[in-house]
Order: C-alpha cells, then structure tokens, then sequence
C-alpha cells in the first residue's frame, strides 16, 4: 500500500510539473501601438468575425493597420507572450488576401540570446495561396533561412522576445492599403487565434 502511495504521488507531481510546464508555455497575442508623436493613424485589435473559421465560433482576426504615410514615426503591432527561453523553429500567420503583405511589413522583430533578428516581412515569407481557406494566404518564415531571417537565429539560440511589427503605410504597394489583417499567429507550430486562444 506504501508502495502504491508512494507511486501515485510521484505521479501526481509528474502531472503538476507537466501542467505548470504546459500553463508556461503558452503564447500569447496581444496587440499595441506605437505612436509617440500621437499621430493616431495606428491600430492594432483583434475583432470578432474579422478572421477564419474557430472552435468557438468568434472567427478573431487581427487588425494592424497604419492609416498614413511609411515614413511617419508610428506603427501596430503585436507582442507574443510566453516565448522567453524557447528555440525558434518556425514562425508564421495566415493573411487576409488583398491586405498588405509587404517586403518589411507585417514583420517579425526577434530579440534572442544572439542578438536582434527580422525575420520576413511577408512578401519573404513561403507563402501558400487559398489555405486554410479560400480568400487567405499561409505565411511561414524559417528562422535558419537567409532568404526570411536577417540575420539567421543560430541554432540553439533562445529566445527572448517575439514581436508583429506593422510599420508600411498607405503609401506601400502594391495595395496602398496600409492594412493587414491576420489570423492563426505560428510560434513552432503553435497557432495563435484569438486574444486568448492557443490551438495546435
């Protein structure tokens, strides 16, 4: 009986370690702006009924968008939280077809144990036309491709921050919208589809 107790404690602590593991790793999206000159021509929010298809049935999208011209000192964006520690591997969203899917924006900006990283922007990215559904472009960006990372994170690196940076505005084409609106945000493989949301 000893025995047995003593097996179904060690089991109740592997279970607790694996779940405050679990609870530690979760990332999450949390949209802000920057905009020191308060120009007010940034957003950055996510919106019911603006993205794809979920289990909850609330289709969040994210809304970046810089209502002005690049060169304004301004931009949306989003923070991932839970990402501290972690070896990147793959980074990545979806991407409303038709919104802004630039060289520099929407971007990655990576602060690892290497040092300071961009990784995209979008239009860098290998991209994958009509998925997850029609009207949607999949996005995916390798942190170990010169092509996507600039430079690459070297392997084994950790990481220490992950942030969506928005910055091009409605003067970057080729839409000129100064608008992009995103969905299931890809932290290694990790889908990110809400403001509270973490799906695999």
């Amino acid at each position: 009986m000893k025995r047995l107790s003593a097996v179904a404690a060690v089991l109740f602590s592997c279970s607790l370690a694996a779940l405050a593991w679990a609870a530690g790793n979760e990332f999450r999206a949390k949209p802000g702006v920057f905009d020191p000159d308060q120009t007010g021509i940034v957003t950055a929010k996510w919106i019911k009924n603006l993205g794809l298809a979920d289990s909850e049935g609330e289709r969040f999208g994210l809304l970046l968008s810089k209502n002005g011209p690049t060169a304004t000192n301004a931009a949306a964006g989003v923070t991932i939280a839970g990402v501290k520690g972690i070896v990147l591997t793959e980074l990545g969203f979806d991407i409303n077809t038709g919104t802004h899917c630039g060289a520099g924006a929407p971007r990655f900006n990576v602060s690892a144990s290497d040092g300071f990283h961009f990784l995209g922007g979008c239009s860098n990215g290998t991209k994958t036309a009509g998925t997850p559904d029609p009207g949607w472009t999949r996005v995916r960006i390798d942190p170990l491709n010169p092509g996507q990372a600039f430079p690459v994170i070297a392997a084994g690196s950790t990481v220490n921050s992950i942030e969506i940076v928005f910055d091009e505005g409605t003067d970057a084409g080729p839409d000129l919208s100064g608008i992009a609106v995103l969905d299931n945000i890809d932290i290694n493989g990790t889908l990110i589809g809400g403001p509270g949301d973490v799906s695999e």
